[in-house]
């Protein structure tokens, strides 16, 4: 990976990566360790394996539900590592529940998923402005955040509020002048250990983790704040077609996600085909 991708990704550089121990988020601490910049990866669990797996690592036991223990974060890193140049809010869970039940899981579900997200940003987002240097924080949202399925509601709120962050973040910092910019990765279905956990065999429409990162670095280097990700069984224009549709439910005044209600599967079908 060339430094030319965004000036962030130096070799000799630090990075930060929360859930960096499984799927995504190690994928993306190898490929920034190959580059050359120093890693520090942060979990709940699987710190031991995941450092045997990437090598030359800082890894640190973290809740990023918790600030406190986010800020402990923080703090090592900087002591250890050195000023932050990367940051990718990666930390997720599932399992949350729908609108009417789990409210632990939805406890869960929201304190890792979005408030993870917030502790990180300002954990290490002023200190990374203040350095002056070119920085780059990527927030992993889910495209489940912006075309609400039903199902895990608690999911999609926590990955809604991921997205309006990152949106507010992007322009918090455009408004300072900063040299430190954001990114919101969108990926699609993707088999980690979330999805691991139930399904023991890759399903053929998923995109490996990466895959993803493939994307995601492909994306930073064209600039794109959205990095919206396909995967074997979606298109791009399917995504753009799908997303057009749930913002239509608001234009068009439908009920609520009427993608998936009966008296709209004929005008949907309609939409996707390009009718």
């Amino acid at each position: 990976m060339a430094s030319t991708v965004h000036p962030a990704l130096a070799a000799g550089n630090v990075a930060v990566v929360t859930g960096g121990a499984d799927g995504i988020g190690l994928a993306t601490a190898g490929r920034l360790l190959a580059a050359g910049l120093k890693v520090c990866i942060a979990d709940r669990k699987g710190l031991d394996e995941a450092r045997a797996a990437l090598g030359d690592v800082l890894a640190v036991e973290t809740d990023v539900s918790d600030r406190t223990s986010v800020g402990e974060l923080a703090a090592r890193v900087a002591d250890e590592l050195g000023p932050v140049s990367v940051l990718m809010n990666n930390a997720g869970v599932g399992g949350g529940g729908d609108a009417l039940s789990n409210p632990e899981g939805w406890e869960r579900v929201l304190g890792v998923n979005l408030m993870g997200v917030v502790h990180g940003v300002q954990a290490f987002g002023p200190a990374m402005v203040e350095h002056g240097a070119p920085g780059l924080i990527i927030n992993t949202g889910s495209k489940q955040g912006i075309t609400q399925p039903p199902g895990d509601t608690a999911y999609n709120v926590s990955k809604s509020g991921v997205k309006a962050l990152t949106e507010g973040l992007a322009h918090t910092l455009r408004q300072k002048g900063s040299a430190v910019t954001a990114h919101l990765l969108i990926p699609g279905f993707t088999y980690t250990g979330m999805i691991r956990r139930h399904l023991s065999e890759q399903p053929a429409g998923a995109w490996t983790a990466d895959q993803v990162v493939d994307r995601l670095f492909e994306g930073i280097a064209q600039r794109d704040f959205y990095i919206l990700c396909q995967d074997n069984e979606t298109t791009r224009e399917q995504d753009e077609k799908r997303i057009l549709w749930s913002a239509g439910d608001i234009v068009e005044n439908r009920p609520a996600l009427s993608r998936w209600h009966p008296d709209y599967a004929e005008a949907f079908k309609a939409h996707m085909d390009g009718a």
